[in-house]
């Protein structure tokens, strides 16, 4: 019995790092008409690939990505801008007849997709140099100490050594005088589509933290380190840059520097991947309204595609 809403339908895989999103994606794109769109704030630039656990040219050959490799690393990438190319990739989906599957990690954009951005200000180029220097001249604390006078709520959300989001924070607050957490309470333009969320959570967390060491292992011998000196070597490259702030990449630089051992290399990554997942899971959990599979499970591919068949049905 099909539904009377007319709206077209999408599909969120959403999951923790590691947990076989991609895999599930190509299995469902083996049996739907689904075109597969990339949700993930990393796959975005080229010559990030190992490190990212982007997929290898054979599956994106076969499982074509929408929203892969868009970037250069030297490029910044916001949610609006995700949010941006997102809604109009769907829009093509939706009008050759096809159903888009969402697939990725990064909680901040599944959200600003779904439930939008708050009218918050572009980023003013002067007003940012200005704020950069204070924060050389004065220190992170003092910054803080400043935006909690200014924009309490923000200021107890953010940690005091968060200085890019602290700026942004001040930054809102003299571009439009009120304080970014009034403004973010704004009305936001939600997603008009009809969305089936399927987030995988493993129950068993000793597993997915073995299988994120394997994978860590499995990067460093596919020639990660390689790839760290490659972008290394690019023209405008900064540690500082929104793209090296991947897990994996932003230790990898200590090592580079020979400040730390390869081992110590390793042992951080691996850690600070593991520190991810937690993140994302609590995450998947403060989403009410998916529906939840356990990625360890043998069955987990059946279950989900019969919910996704459900839905279809609809």
């Amino acid at each position: 019995m099909h539904s009377e809403d007319s709206r077209p339908r999408i599909i969120f895989l959403m999951g923790a790092t590691a947990s076989g999103k991609t895999r599930l994606a190509c299995e469902l794109a083996d049996e739907h008409p689904f075109d597969l769109v990339s949700v993930d704030s990393a796959l975005v630039y080229r010559g990030m690939d190992i490190g990212t656990a982007k997929p290898d040219a054979a599956t994106l050959a076969r499982y074509p990505h929408r929203l892969v490799d868009i970037r250069d690393p030297e490029q910044a990438y916001s949610a609006a801008e995700f949010r941006a190319d997102a809604i109009a990739e769907l829009q093509g989906i939706a009008k050759s007849g096809r159903i888009a599957l969402l697939v990725g990690g990064t909680g901040l954009y599944f959200r600003a997709l779904e439930r939008g951005l708050s009218e918050l200000p572009e980023a003013d180029s002067e007003t940012r140099t200005r704020l950069a220097i204070e924060v050389e001249r004065f220190g992170k604390a003092y910054m803080h100490e400043r935006l909690a006078r200014l924009d309490p709520q923000s200021a107890a959300r953010l940690n005091v050594n968060d200085s890019q989001r602290v700026q942004r924070a001040l930054e809102v607050f003299e571009l439009r005088g009120k304080p970014m957490s009034d403004l973010q309470g704004g009305k936001r333009d939600r997603l008009p589509f009809r969305i089936l969320k399927l987030a995988l959570v493993p129950r068993d967390r000793s597993a997915l933290h073995a299988r994120i060491a394997e994978r860590f292992d499995l990067m460093l011998e596919q020639g990660f380190v390689d790839e760290l000196r490659s972008l290394r070597r690019r023209p405008g490259w900064s540690p500082d840059l929104p793209s090296m702030r991947a897990v994996g990449y932003r230790q990898g630089w200590a090592y580079l520097d020979g400040s730390a051992t390869l081992d110590a290399f390793r042992l951080a990554s691996i850690h600070a991947t593991r520190q991810l997942a937690k993140r994302q899971m609590t995450w998947l959990r403060s989403e009410v309204d998916a529906r939840m599979f356990d990625s360890g499970a043998e069955n987990v591919s059946c279950e989900v595609g019969n919910a996704v068949r459900a839905f279809l049905d609809r």
